[in-house]
């Protein structure tokens, strides 16, 4: 996987992108990714591309073993599930001609909007309520860790320092959110409980 992923990389290099391309090579990629998911997901699954600056082709002339390789698809999107929260992604497929898939990868795009996100289901409301749950319990783990680590501190330095400068940080960041996500929109509304989730999100990620 390794020697494919840097493979990936100097196809990449190999020729300009062009932005939001809307040609076939699309279709091709999707059909072959959601062809792809099907092998291994028992729920039936669509697999969504986004029509933004991100979906790029670009055109090249290698080889991925004895196979020709023509073009590179590239951009973010979801896959988005009958019932449940869409997966977000970003992607790279490989198509031996604008009709023809040869190869699909793709990773999660963990910052992607909540409201963004969401708005690929039905249920906006629902999605937004438990990516909220899902970025509090990251962020109560990530709590946990630094909390045992500014005790171990203050055992050794025989004080609380770090621990009460631990929760001023926590209480500081609770009235921050808690402000902006107000400001964004009236609470229980889409603005307001996406706020909370991107919020929640960032906090965690920056305590990583």
């Amino acid at each position: 996987m390794k020697k494919l992923l840097v493979l990936f990389a100097l196809l990449t290099a190999a020729a300009p992108a062009l932005a939001q391309y809307s040609g076939p090579a699309v279709q091709a990629c999707r059909a072959f990714a959601e062809a792809e998911i099907r092998k291994t997901s028992p729920v039936a699954a669509a697999v969504r591309f986004d029509n933004d600056a991100n979906l790029n082709l670009e055109r090249t002339s290698r080889k991925l073993g004895s196979q020709q390789v023509r073009s590179l698809l590239s951009g973010n999107g979801a896959v988005v599930y009958p019932q449940g929260v869409p997966v977000e992604l970003s992607f790279l497929c490989l198509l031996a001609d604008d009709k023809r898939a040869l190869f699909f990868h793709w990773i999660p795009r963990t910052e992607a909007p909540a409201l963004a996100q969401c708005r690929r289901t039905k249920e906006t409301a629902a999605c937004l309520d438990a990516l909220l749950v899902v970025a509090e319990q990251e962020l109560t783990m990530r709590y946990a860790g630094l909390f045992v680590d500014a005790r171990a501190q203050d055992d050794k330095a025989g004080n609380e320092n770090a621990a009460n400068a631990f929760r001023r940080s926590s209480e500081a960041f609770l009235a921050y959110r808690a402000a902006e996500c107000a400001r964004r929109g009236a609470a229980g509304s889409e603005p307001h409980k996406s706020c909370m989730v991107d919020i929640t999100r960032r906090r965690a990620l920056d305590l990583r």
